[in-house]
């Protein structure tokens, strides 16, 4: 039996905001000193426009409105994916790094070079 998709039950929302700190995370990420597997995410996009800029790729603003949510961030971190650290940083567990959201290809968009 196939593994179930997304068992903890996200809604979209939750959804796009860990996608975008799973993708955060992989660019930016440091290792967190209370937790050898947690990643810290120090800071956060801000859009310029419509969009905002993660590595290579481009990600409509209308995306992250999850990002400066706290019921998303309560959500999240209820569910074992994030911690936050705040004002500092948010942590990203072992379990929010390796969780699919099947989003990653639907809002971050690369353009062909």
């Amino acid at each position: 039996m196939p593994p179930k998709r997304n068992p903890l039950q996200l809604n979209a929302l939750q959804l796009k905001t860990l996608t975008l700190l799973q993708e955060l995370a992989r660019l930016v990420g440091r290792p967190d000193a209370e937790d050898a597997n947690g990643l810290a995410i120090s800071e956060l996009p801000n859009p310029h426009g419509d969009h905002f800029h993660l590595g290579e790729a481009v990600v409509a603003a209308r995306d992250a409105t999850g990002l400066r949510n706290p019921s998303v961030w309560a959500a999240l971190e209820r569910k074992g994916l994030i911690r936050p650290k705040l004002p500092e940083a948010v942590i990203l567990t072992a379990l929010g790094q390796e969780y699919d959201t099947g989003l990653r290809d639907v809002i971050l968009h690369r353009a062909p070079h």
